[in-house]
């Protein structure tokens, strides 16, 4: 391969916001690229203005990314979130911009299960009431409403990544595991899927949510699915903070319906570590308040910094849009003498007749061709021979379906 037609690497320009892993930088770093790292999260101002030049962007969940922003961003390449969540992003716009936004799923996984099970076996023997009243030289020690957790059972909402993992752990322990998901999922070891939500509220003595933030998730544990939980049982929230009605939650402790409760995750989070922080829930008997930790392990974090670099590197250098949340899939190797064209267009009928038309009209000869689509776009990686390849690329980047067109090598 050649860099003749590439841009070059030295020219790249990548940002990363908000305290990302140094291992990210170290990465881009190393592929000749540009490197700036902020420390904080920027407002829609500030970003917009930075963005103009930037062709990777990284973020992790305090920074928004909407479509106002994406029209200032003229040279970006891709998105990385340097997390699981990507409802900071406005997805729909990113693709019609032809920006594949990647995340990072696996690599807070382990830290947020782990942390799970301690908030079970925390509210199962009150041990954060204990410890406070401890700091307050209180001695109290009591066995009555302290379990076991061994027998218990656990209804896990979502059972991806995170919620799977949380089923072995806790099988582990000796529980009992149900989940419920809205797609169909394999269980792992000997966990049962329901139906119905109702079905795992009615029976589930401890219950943790482990889905996006969405439409169909807002708010969807209230006051009519709280009240169908079993009296004496306990929320767990490390997921979404729109998720969970928080007054309906405060309410149902406050009642002792509920037994206690374990939130990381809030409708309203402060940007940064000195702002002010209030809830219904603080000064409640046996809830575990977190602020947003459930990933926030030396571990994940590192995981995460080499996780999201290399879908961002990968696609930068060849084209792959593989783990891509927001794009039509293609994972494709380096070519070997020959140019990659990369086009954006819009999925209308006609594109890739076109396409091919200029090739035969030029005769040029492809070496591999590979297109995928969605309901909005399509996608296409095309090798082609060296000799014509600036012509092939400048036709099909003037097809009026045309969104982004990108010559590699």
């Amino acid at each position: 391969m050649t860099a003749a037609t590439s841009f070059p690497k030295d020219q790249i320009k990548v940002l990363l916001l908000e305290n990302i892993h140094p291992i990210a930088r170290e990465m881009f770093s190393s592929e000749g690229f540009q490197v700036e790292t902020l420390a904080g999260a920027l407002g829609e101002a500030q970003l917009k203005e930075k963005i103009r030049d930037v062709h990777v962007l990284g973020i992790r969940s305090k920074t928004q990314v909407t479509a106002e922003v994406l029209k200032e961003a003229k040279r970006l390449l891709t998105l990385g979130c340097f997390c699981i969540g990507t409802n900071q992003v406005d997805l729909n716009f990113a693709k019609a911009r032809g920006i594949p936004v990647f995340n990072a799923p696996f690599g807070n996984t382990r830290s947020v299960a782990e942390m799970v099970i301690a908030e079970i076996i925390m509210l199962s023997r009150q041990l954060a009431q204990r410890s406070g009243e401890m700091h307050t030289n209180v001695w109290k020690k009591i066995s009555n409403g302290c379990f076991e957790v061994r027998g218990k059972t656990l209804g896990i909402i979502g059972y991806g990544h995170i919620g799977s993992q949380v089923s072995t752990l806790a099988e582990a322990l000796g529980m009992r595991v149900m989940f419920f998901d809205v797609l169909s999922k394999l269980p792992l070891g000997n966990a049962k899927s329901c139906n119905t939500l109702a079905e795992l509220l009615r029976e589930s003595d401890f219950i943790t949510l482990h889905v996006p933030a969405t439409p169909l998730t807002h708010k969807m544990i209230g006051d009519a699915e709280l009240r169908i939980m079993k009296k004496g049982s306990y929320l767990i929230n490390a997921s979404r903070g729109t998720v969970v009605d928080i007054a309906a939650l405060s309410a149902h402790l406050k009642s002792q319906h509920l037994a206690g409760a374990a939130i990381d995750v809030f409708p309203e989070e402060p940007e940064v570590n000195t702002d002010q922080f209030q809830t219904d829930l603080q000064k409640l008997p046996n809830v575990i308040l977190t602020p947003h930790i459930g990933g926030a392990t030396e571990e994940a974090q590192a995981n995460i910094g080499t996780e999201v670099p290399a879908s961002l590197i990968r696609f930068v250098n060849t084209g792959c849009t593989a783990g891509t949340v927001n794009f039509p899939s293609v994972d494709v190797a380096p070519g070997k003498d020959t140019h990659r064209i990369l086009n954006v267009h819009r999925n209308v009928p006609g594109v890739l007749r076109e396409i091919n038309r200029i090739v035969s009209e030029l005769g040029v000869n492809i070496q591999a061709q590979t297109l995928a689509t969605d309901g909005d776009i399509g996608y296409l990686v095309l090798d082609t021979d060296k000799a014509l390849s600036r012509e092939v690329k400048t036709a099909i980047e003037n097809l009026e379906t045309s969104i982004k067109t990108r010559m590699l090598y």
